[in-house]
């Protein structure tokens, strides 16, 4: 049946159930909002009116929430005279219609019906429950904005695959994209540079001509909605300490100004690793404060990022208020510092019912009580943050940076990083193996990384993430075995079919024998790195 991602168990009997005109559907308490994604999605490939119907007439599908499952658990029992989707929660019941989306075939993934199409499902029950509770992408709109319809398709893309994290990476060196009423210059200053980068940071090439655009909050309000709609958790990330000149160039006064003339800088036109960032002060404190209390009231998730990675200290050691509020606090040093910084927001957001959750630098000079992690640099930060009895959250660069090159082939577009393959990706093990079962529980799941330094628009992007996402939503989902024991050859065969629900869904993935003459992009350098990558 080519599913994707592979479901727990499958029976498949003989014969099959053809939805016709008179095909409704019972939504159950709980089950509306799948009935009314249904009704607008399924309704508008196939061209059914999928009224509601009573359980007791046939032809219907039946939607409905039963104790006794998991939350994120569902059954899919296609019968002779009706089908039922069962789920733990109204989660459940939703990844229960993505599979009966896919069984339908490529075309239930349309737009508008196909003349002469018939629409049928083989007879079969499944039961299908997720590895992870975080099975995550994090997309980054702040080197290259992607405005709001590509961020609402991302997250129907996300759906398809039962991915249900989108940590939205908002603010950057290059752009903030937020609207922060308190602090209008953010967007009014922050959110434009006057030309970009193209390739790697090392090109001499330039789009000279400016970059930029922003959410306002009723787009993020829309944003959260619709990914609540598909049960995706939107996890906003705020960049602090470091990746902050946006914010800078928008208000000088938050950044070192005992050290470097704040005033000229402008909002950061190439890529790679920023020294200017935030001055340890008071004054940012309350600043940063006064942004988080308008992302709490826009993004109600348990968890808020906030960076912490890559910020270079050079500047605090030579600034006389930082290195006086070290010896005013008693730190040892400027990552202690750091650590202090992320501290304060730790305690701040645990004072108000949230988590903080930021990348693995957060652990050097000392990681906050209630924080969580994103493991990035290799899988060590995420066994250091499990054992030290702290969450984590598995995206290894080496692993699941999907902005990284897919071949070696010179028609590869500005390549970027390692080679990671669809097969790499697909053998991928979130869990190391060094923790402890005790430890192990503390890996909330997966997460993979679309960093778009290079990837100026969203073509670039879907050809960047798909197929790998595919295969990282198998990871993310599926109880795969061992990595070395997985049957990757029997994922592409149903991957070969799954390309077509990507045509349906216009997704411009990078085709199995290499990059169409449209997605090349000759003379733009890239950084590949050679040999394979540090598993570690």
């Amino acid at each position: 049946m080519d599913l994707i991602p592979l479901p727990h168990r499958t029976e498949r009997a003989e014969g099959f159930f053809e939805l016709g005109d008179g095909f409704g559907i019972e939504a159950g308490p709980g089950t509306e909002g799948t009935a009314r994604w249904l009704r607008a999605t399924l309704g508008a490939a196939t061209g059914l009116a999928l009224p509601s119907k009573k359980g007791d007439e046939y032809d219907v599908l039946h939607l409905s929430v039963r104790p006794g499952l998991e939350a994120e658990e569902y059954r899919l029992v296609v019968a002779p005279h009706g089908v039922h989707v069962q789920g733990g929660s109204p989660a459940g019941v939703f990844w229960g219609a993505q599979t009966m989306l896919q069984l339908l075939g490529p075309d239930a993934f349309r737009r508008a019906p196909l003349p002469g199409r018939t629409w049928r499902l083989p007879l079969t029950e499944i039961l299908d429950a997720p590895r992870f509770r975080w099975r995550g992408v994090m997309l980054d709109v702040a080197r290259h904005f992607m405005p709001k319809d590509g961020v609402l398709r991302y997250l129907d893309l996300l759906a398809a695959h039962k991915l249900n994290v989108f940590h939205f990476h908002l603010t950057d060196d290059q752009g903030w994209r937020v609207e922060i009423r308190k602090y209008p210059r953010l967007t009014e200053v922050g959110s434009w540079r006057a030309r970009t980068k193209f390739g790697h940071r090392a090109s001499p090439l330039w789009e000279e001509k400016p970059h930029g655009g922003y959410y306002t909050q009723d787009d993020i309000r829309e944003i959260v909605a619709y990914a609540a709609e598909r049960h995706i958790t939107v996890v906003p990330e705020i960049d602090v300490p470091g990746h902050s000149q946006a914010a800078i160039a928008a208000y000088p006064e938050l950044g070192n100004t005992d050290v470097v003339d704040t005033t000229a800088l402008s909002v950061w036109d190439t890529w790679g690793i920023n020294p200017n960032v935030l001055a340890p002060t008071d004054n940012t404190l309350r600043f940063y404060e006064g942004v988080f209390e308008e992302v709490l009231e826009l993004f109600p998730s348990e968890f808020i990022h906030v960076g912490g990675d890559e910020c270079p200290k050079d500047q605090w050691r030579q600034s006389p208020t930082a290195q006086e509020r070290i010896r005013e606090l008693g730190l040892k040093d400027e990552d202690e510092l750091q650590a202090w910084f992320i501290g304060h927001f730790d305690s701040w957001l645990t004072a108000r019912g949230r988590r903080l959750i930021g990348w693995d630098e957060i652990l050097e000079g000392g990681l906050a009580k209630g924080a969580a992690v994103s493991s990035w640099r290799g899988y060590a930060g995420g066994v250091a943050a499990a054992r030290a009895g702290h969450d984590v959250v598995m995206c290894p660069e080496q692993q699941v940076y999907l902005d990284h090159r897919q071949d070696a082939g010179a028609d590869e577009p500005v390549p970027i990083g390692f080679v990671r393959t669809l097969e790499d990706v697909y053998r991928f093990e979130p869990v190391p193996a060094e923790l402890t079962p005790d430890e192990a529980r503390h890996v909330l799941g997966t997460q993979a990384n679309l960093w778009t330094e290079v990837m100026e628009d969203r073509a670039r992007v879907d050809y960047q993430a798909f197929p790998r996402l595919a295969a990282f939503a198998e990871v993310a989902w599926s109880g795969l075995p061992a990595p070395a024991e997985r049957d990757f050859a029997g994922f592409e065969r149903r991957l070969a079919a799954h390309y077509g629900r990507l045509d349906a869904l216009g997704v411009a993935y990078r085709p199995p024998t290499g990059p169409r003459p449209w997605q090349r992009r000759p003379g733009v350098p890239g950084r590949p790195i050679d040999g394979p990558p540090p598993n570690r």
